[in-house]
């Protein structure tokens, strides 16, 4: 079965594909096997909503099954902050460095109690002419003081997972795709499609 994922993230794109390799499963890009795909806007409010507008539009517009996930980070003490909007926290350009730093600051006078968080990935699977599915997956942890690493992308270097005394910035992919949000997401979605 091929499956499309709607994501130009290259880093999740390679998660998944890790993720799913062994399951029957082969995963291609859409925007690489569709470069015509534009953007779909999200306009929802939460992960779910986000996951189910992308990948219901791309598979009613490919008749093509259609994975897509909305995932982010959120930090308790930040009303869950930056959440939705993790990608683009510290303005409309996506910006890793940028994103790090505005959420150090937001959490500058936050002692460790005050720094959980969970990184969360909402999948949606749209088929044409069958219900659209969706799982959660969630990793808790907490924001460092400092980056830790460079493995990975994204506020990995600053998330420390529960049980780990690394980063997932230091942890080897491995380690980190045993214990992801993503992975949670992904084992729950392919249990479903089983």
């Amino acid at each position: 079965m091929i499956i499309y994922v709607a994501t130009t993230n290259e880093g999740k794109l390679k998660e998944m594909k890790e993720l799913f390799s062994g399951h029957g499963v082969e995963i291609k890009s859409l925007m690489e096997q569709f470069p015509e795909a534009k953007d779909v806007e999200e306009t929802g409010t939460t992960f779910e909503e986000n996951a189910v507008l992308k990948a219901e539009t791309y598979s009613k517009t490919y008749h093509i099954p259609v994975l897509a996930d909305d995932s982010g980070l959120e930090v308790y003490a930040l009303n869950r902050e930056p959440g939705i909007y993790s990608a683009r926290y510290a303005g409309v350009e996506k910006n890793n460095e940028a994103n790090n730093d505005k959420l150090l600051k937001n959490l500058q006078d936050k002692k460790s109690e005050g720094r959980d968080a969970a990184f969360v990935c909402v999948l949606a699977f749209a088929h044409p002419g069958e219900k659209t599915l969706t799982t959660e997956g969630r990793c808790e942890g907490r924001i460092l003081t400092e980056r830790r690493g460079d493995q990975g992308f994204g506020y990995d270097p600053l998330f420390q997972p529960n049980g780990y005394e690394q980063s997932f910035g230091e942890l080897r992919p491995e380690v980190k795709n045993e214990i992801s949000h993503r992975k949670k997401a992904l084992e729950k979605m392919l249990n479903y499609l089983k």
